[in-house]
């Protein structure tokens, strides 16, 4: 039995989620599909790596990660394989793979699609099953594909920061609405060197404490603590942080457009005293 893991960004609203599963087990029925999401915002490159990154690793050694997030970025003439960490990860050359390992992949093979192929999700999905059957049934990683390391790389959102301040966007909201910063705990620690400080968003909302857990304010109360991922989390005690405060995952120029809305606060800033 093979673990497979889905993550894309297709939603779970038609067919194409289930479409999937059923073209997998077809290749391979002794795959154990699991769901990571399905509910990555479309083109969120930052969003994607902080699901991937922080649930692949926690898995068994040589699970299978199959990543559907923005396929089709560039016209797809092959997809991705690689070998990290001792978990396998196929996604489209779009960056993704160098964001979720963090790092240089540590083997990758790029594998072609046919040119005649009509490059939808499905034919993409069932090049990527096979492909891992193949490997299953004993062949080589090296001979499933061209053997590459030139492939697209992006750099991962990083927060800014200056003597006496340190900016974070936002790269997630969870089922509950609270907000998750691209501040680890150790990169918050380096920059306040033992000093008070204040977490500022919409304009003059301020938390000054970081929590353990969310009970540690009343009901309805804000905080900050640093999630199970170690990455700095904005919450209402049994409330909605998102929708209360107007926060939303931070957008580039190309999801902007995608989805335009009124005005939202996508950053927050520490100030050391």
């Amino acid at each position: 039995m093979a673990l497979l893991t889905l993550t894309s960004d297709i939603g779970l609203q038609d067919y194409l989620a289930g479409a999937i599963k059923g073209q997998l087990l077809s290749i391979h029925p002794e795959f154990k599909l699991v769901d990571i999401s399905h509910s990555i915002t479309p083109f969120n490159y930052s969003q994607a790596a902080y699901i991937c990154r922080n649930s692949f690793w926690q898995f068994p050694p040589h699970t299978f990660h199959l990543v559907l997030v923005n396929l089709f970025e560039r016209y797809p003439d092959h997809m991705l394989l690689a070998y990290h960490n001792e978990q396998y990860i196929a996604c489209a050359d779009n960056g993704l793979l160098s964001l979720i390992c963090d790092s240089k992949p540590q083997q990758v093979v790029a594998i072609s699609l046919e040119k005649k192929m009509a490059k939808t999700t499905l034919n993409c999905t069932r090049v990527l099953g096979e492909t891992i059957k193949a490997l299953l049934d004993g062949k080589p990683f090296h001979q499933l594909g061209r053997e590459t390391d030139d492939i697209v790389t992006m750099n991962a959102l990083q927060a800014t920061y200056g003597e006496d301040w340190l900016e974070g966007q936002i790269i997630h909201i969870d089922h509950f609405e609270n907000v998750v910063i691209n501040i680890t705990k150790e990169v918050f620690e380096k920059h306040r060197n033992g000093r008070k400080f204040r977490l500022v968003f919409k304009r003059d909302e301020t938390i000054k404490k970081i929590s353990e857990t969310y009970a540690d304010v009343q009901q309805n109360d804000k905080l900050v603590l640093f999630n199970s991922a170690g990455y700095l989390e904005i919450a209402i005690n049994k409330g909605n942080a998102a929708g209360l405060f107007g926060l939303q995952v931070f957008k580039n120029e190309t999801q902007a457009a995608f989805q335009q809305s009124r005005l939202f606060y996508q950053k927050v800033r520490i100030f050391f005293d």
